[in-house]
């Protein structure tokens, strides 16, 4: 990117990996990766990432995605229109969302234009998240871009469990000869993508993206859950077994099985990612030769 950036949650599993990819040695145009609850904005361009990771606070700290996803995000918000009038100097807002926000889909794969109807507070949060910086942005005409996640996977991810980037954790007990459970039949599909090939595409949307755009970011249609899970434990020679159990009701109601993402938009502006197939799947086995 060629203008000066401000990042927020840069510290994070995937900006941590755009930063240390893009910005490692403080190139010159990055004005600021802020440290936790620095709100403050230092240069018109915007990456904000600041955000709740999965759908499960609502047992434990059911305020917590409203107050992190959408208090938080006003509060920054203001502070980059107030830079804006008092520097003059005007940028973008990109905002980091997910692929959660769409919900069930019967249509694969989905565009950035189909309806979204999301379930559980994460999905819902950063659904509504979405629409406030929009309307924000049309109230004070600013400008913005979204870039919906897909599945990001990697073995640098240190939140990784049951509940976030849940075939690493899988692939983890495996490695340690843990059994692993698998919800369903696992003959579902999932949209996986490597954190350095979503860094590649943040870093791409930011330069080339039109604004005021949707952008989905992932892989399209990969493997089968099971397969991918089968594989992984036939590289790893494990004695741990795979099961396969009736979901649970919490996960019969935010969780989706089948979905994949429209890359074309990606795609169009250059998107070619490096991991696929077997390497994608080799880069997240502990050991593997990827």
């Amino acid at each position: 990117m060629d203008s000066e950036l401000t990042i927020l949650g840069g510290k994070g599993f995937v900006l941590g990996e755009y930063v240390s990819q893009f910005y490692h040695h403080a190139i010159g145009n990055l004005a600021s990766v802020n440290e936790r609850n620095d709100y403050e904005i230092y240069s018109p361009d915007v990456l904000m990432g600041i955000s709740t990771i999965h759908n499960f606070h609502i047992f434990t700290e059911p305020t917590l995605d409203i107050e992190t996803n959408l208090v938080v995000l006003v509060k920054v918000l203001e502070h980059w229109r107030k830079y804006q009038e008092r520097t003059g100097k005007h940028g973008v807002f990109n905002f980091i969302s997910s692929w959660l926000v769409y919900g069930t889909k019967d249509r694969l794969p989905v565009p950035e234009t189909a309806p979204c109807n999301p379930s559980g507070f994460y999905s819902i949060t950063k659904r509504c998240a979405e629409q406030l910086l929009i309307s924000y942005c049309t109230t004070y005409n600013l400008k913005w871009r979204i870039l919906r996640l897909s599945n990001v996977v990697g073995t640098n991810d240190k939140k990784v469990s049951a509940q976030k980037n849940g075939l690493q954790h899988m692939i983890n007990k495996m490695a340690n000869g843990e059994d692993v459970e698998i919800y369903g039949d696992g003959n579902f599909h999932r949209d996986f993508c490597h954190v350095s090939d979503v860094a590649a595409a943040i870093e791409l949307v930011l330069c080339k993206g039109s604004v005021n755009e949707i952008y989905n970011v992932g892989n399209g249609k990969t493997w089968t859950f099971k397969d991918i899970i089968l594989y992984a434990r036939e590289k790893l020679k494990t004695a741990g077994a795979v099961r396969f159990v009736e979901p649970k009701a919490f996960q019969k109601q935010v969780v989706v099985q089948t979905f994949y993402l429209d890359n074309s938009k990606l795609r169009a502006l250059g998107y070619a990612p490096k991991y696929s197939g077997e390497k994608l799947y080799d880069s997240i086995i502990p050991n593997s030769k990827a």
